[in-house]
């Protein structure tokens, strides 16, 4: 009995401490616009790799913004890092993840980071 009783404490702790966390990555082709390019010869170059990111904090499932929300303000924060002005610039490879973790549904957080590639043509 007393095997049984320590086994259902260590299974309850593990199952109480260990956090949750749900990772999710989405490859979204933001570009509404038409403009063509040709890649068939070298006339661009990668100059680096920006993102941005917000987070939100949920207790007992009541906290601040909705997702929508959340993306807008990391996409823009990206777009500022990326310095688009100044020469034929654009954002390429654009990748959005997705973080929540936390003890749901007491304490949650969630994190949105949204990266790119800024390239520049010739």
């Amino acid at each position: 009995m007393k095997r049984i009783s320590i086994l259902f404490l260590a299974m309850a702790s593990i199952a109480l401490l260990g956090s949750c966390g749900v990772n999710a990555a989405l490859m979204v082709n933001h570009n509404t616009n038409n403009t063509q390019v040709h890649l068939s010869e070298n006339n661009y170059r990668v100059l680096e790799k920006v993102s941005g990111s917000d987070d939100v904090t949920y207790v007992l499932i009541f906290g601040g913004l909705n997702k929508k929300q959340l993306y807008q303000n990391a996409y823009a924060e990206m777009v500022e890092k990326a310095n688009l002005t100044g020469g034929s610039r654009a954002l390429v490879n654009i990748v959005t993840e997705e973080h929540a973790g936390g003890v749901p549904p007491f304490y949650i957080k969630r994190t949105i980071t949204v990266s790119a590639h800024v390239v520049e043509f010739y």
